[in-house]
């Protein structure tokens, strides 16, 4: 994209995305993630009525005296945010790709997290790694955030969500609040991975998809392609037992991903690209806070 076209989309973006998160997402956004971490603040010596458990056995075995750890509600977040750039993400019925979605979502989520004075990173990732920026505060690292959403060309095609959550759990060594943002098109297993990312941390699952991933249109011969394999193949649409193998392979896909979220105890969000995206977070955000 030329240097021109893309500051241009970049402020089309943060237009948008700052007015969201401002008016609507800032007060919603701070009530269900402020106060969901705690950070040690300093020993004191035991009183009646503390919970054993808070006693820290080193201190007290040097000064030979019980002493507790006190803890106090952190005062701001790291947010992360995992987008998914992989090629089935190219994909769009509507006048919205996936990843357009996915770019707004980030940055709507980005502005929210710097009104509230956080921090925020990124992790890109296809089948591989692609780009890790560290989390930072401030309007200048957003705006960077937000060109590298839009401009961002991976090198790999598929998609490996475990490779991912092992990635973040090993390089985020502080608690942080962290946003998984993909179509979930992924055969790779990723459930262990999702349960040890989400005890360390506090991960939602945000899934991006459209509407022709979840059936197929009557319209007679087609010919599909595969975005992340490149392989292309004819089917027949109007075949029922084919609508209806492709609509079974969606389901399966949707509780494969459903069974891995709870078994992690991560919260999910699904977001169709034609949807408005703005109730579902606001829905979202409103559940959390209810807990």
């Amino acid at each position: 994209m030329e240097s021109g076209e893309l500051l241009k989309k970049v402020r089309q973006i943060e237009i948008k995305t700052r007015g969201l998160s401002r008016n609507i997402f800032a007060g919603e956004y701070h009530s269900a993630f402020k106060g969901r971490g705690m950070t040690f603040s300093e020993v004191r010596e035991y009183q009646f009525g503390d919970d054993v458990r808070s006693i820290d056995w080193n201190v007290t075995a040097k000064l030979q005296r019980p002493y507790v750890k006190i803890f106090e509600e952190e005062r701001e977040l790291t947010v992360m945010l995992m987008i998914d750039v992989s090629a089935s993400n190219m994909f769009g019925s509507s006048d919205k790709l996936k990843k357009d979605i996915m770019t707004e979502i980030a940055a709507t989520l980005a502005f929210s997290a710097i009104q509230n004075n956080d921090k925020i990173g990124v992790i890109f990732f296809t089948d591989r790694i692609e780009k890790f920026i560290p989390p930072k505060k401030g309007r200048k690292h957003i705006l960077y955030i937000i060109r590298e959403l839009i401009n961002f060309e991976p090198q790999g095609k598929d998609t490996d969500i475990g490779l991912l959550l092992r990635y973040f759990t090993n390089v985020m060594k502080k608690r942080c609040t962290a946003f998984l943002l993909s179509d979930f098109i992924a055969d790779v297993n990723y459930e262990e991975a999702a349960i040890i990312a989400n005890r360390k941390h506090d991960v939602t699952m945000v899934h991006i998809y459209d509407r022709r991933d979840t059936q197929l249109p009557k319209v007679g011969l087609l010919k599909l392609k595969d975005p992340e394999t490149g392989q292309r193949i004819w089917v027949n649409s109007s075949d029922r037992r084919v609508r209806m193998s492709y609509i079974n392979y969606w389901n399966k896909s949707v509780l494969t991903m459903q069974h891995i979220a709870l078994s992690s105890r991560m919260d999910i969000i699904g977001i169709e690209t034609k949807e408005d995206y703005v109730r579902q977070l606001l829905v979202f955000f409103r559940r959390r806070r209810a807990y």
